[in-house]
């Protein structure tokens, strides 16, 4: 077994909460946009955020076998 070194912590944490953030944030936001300011600001906001979520589950993504 090997330890984690301390400089990935907060990495591994990102990775982790990455579709979780993404996941509340698209649910919480989106319809309050379109019911408060309208249907455009609530659709450009699903492809804002969906389009940001989509990067940063990429960029956070861990493969087996790379580093």
């Amino acid at each position: 077994m090997t330890s984690s070194s301390p400089d990935r912590t907060p990495a591994r944490a990102l990775v982790a909460l990455t579709p979780v953030l993404g996941t509340v944030l698209f649910a919480a936001l989106v319809p309050v946009l379109m019911v408060r300011v309208n249907i455009a600001a609530g659709m450009a906001a699903a492809v804002l955020i969906g389009s940001l979520w989509f990067a940063a589950m990429l960029r956070t993504a861990e493969m087996p076998g790379h580093h």
